[in-house]
């Protein structure tokens, strides 16, 4: 029984109020004085509500993670307006939890374990360290995955078109862009014949990067000196083999640790002329000389249709991998003055950015 009145025994039943309703309004309208009258209306008011607030589900609020090393505000961001533009909004239908490893790959696994025991329904992964650890800690919960090099080769997807697993998202072009990287490196720094690198063995994709940049290196007259950075309080021991090796240049193999620690790079790189390249256009922003990437916060956003899809009841292994094909060129004029470098004209008419 769902409510009941004093007056004449007057009950409202709750499996024949909407067959019965308004003819038993109005027979038993007629017998009641009109206050009575009112207050049978508006019970019966409040039993329609109640009946029809019971007959719809509550809507499911959906809780998407963010795993990353380190916060940057312009691409996250980026993701929230993406997620916005396809009706995601954060505390109506979504809830965003966010966990980042301040740099520090080692930390990743238990970041990602802690995602898989809080029972979120997606797990959103900024670079290949945090991809690799999500990717470990679960294999039913959906990953999507953005500014990673090579899927395929890191064991991420088994390939572009048929991810065949929980992951799929963003890819970059791989390989090929840090072969890119060095040749601009050489040419805005042409007596560069001895080129340090900043590689992380533990880490597969960079024994892909090393494969592919290595012969190029030779065809360019350039001798590379790999030195492993494995974490942040590595890189003063590797400004000090630099100086001791008698480097010309930097070359950064990209990874989410070099972006979370950019502005220190820059700093050590200013303190000791160094001219280097990286793959992260926020690392030129931050004082690097040059970078040659995408757009992290167009990556961002461009994994909101695959969130959005994968909420909405597709899988995964169904959406192909998206290849990020718009690379952009930016120069820091404002370190080249301070090291004394001299930019050649050809690299500044095709630099996309340029910070002065």
């Amino acid at each position: 029984m769902i409510c009941q009145f004093d007056a004449r025994k007057l009950r409202c039943w709750r499996a024949t109020v909407h067959r019965t309703t308004a003819g038993a309004c109005h027979e038993i309208g007629e017998v009641l004085s009109p206050s009575r009258r009112h207050l049978l209306s508006v019970g019966l008011g409040l039993c329609l509500t109640s009946l029809g607030a019971q007959g719809q589900p509550a809507r499911k609020v959906y809780r998407v993670a963010w795993l990353g090393t380190a916060h940057v505000e312009v691409v996250w961001q980026a993701f929230v307006e993406g997620m916005r533009e396809r009706g995601w909004i954060e505390g109506k239908n979504v809830t965003f939890e966010r966990l980042y490893s301040e740099g520090r790959n080692d930390r990743l696994p238990a970041l990602a374990a802690q995602l898989v025991q809080r029972k979120v329904d997606l797990i959103v992964t900024v670079g290949t360290p945090p991809s690799e650890a999500a990717r470990d800690a679960t294999t039913t919960i959906p990953i999507v995955f953005f500014a990673v090099g090579d899927p395929v080769s890191t064991g991420l997807v088994a390939s572009l078109a048929r991810p065949a697993g929980n992951l799929t998202g963003a890819s970059r072009i791989g390989p090929e862009s840090a072969v890119k990287q060095l040749e601009l490196l050489k040419e805005v720094v042409p007596r560069a014949s001895r080129i340090a690198m900043f590689v992380n063995d533990e880490l597969p994709l960079h024994a892909v990067v090393r494969a592919k940049v290595e012969p190029a290196a030779r065809s360019l007259g350039v001798t590379l000196i790999p030195i492993q950075v494995r974490a942040p309080e590595d890189f003063d021991a590797a400004f000090a083999t630099m100086t001791r090796e008698r480097i010309d240049a930097l070359f950064i193999v990209g990874e989410p640790m070099i972006g979370a620690q950019r502005k220190r790079i820059a700093e050590l790189a200013l303190d000791h002329h160094m001219p280097a390249v990286s793959p992260f256009e926020l690392a030129t922003e931050a004082g690097l000389l040059l970078s040659y990437s995408s757009n992290l916060g167009d990556e961002a956003r461009s994994v909101a249709p695959y969130v959005d899809r994968i909420l909405k009841g597709a899988k995964p292994a169904d959406l192909p991998v998206e290849r990020t094909s718009r690379f952009y060129l930016a120069i820091n004029m404002k370190t080249a003055t301070k090291i004394g470098l001299t930019v050649p004209p050809s690299i500044l008419s095709r630099a996309d950015q340029v910070y002065r």
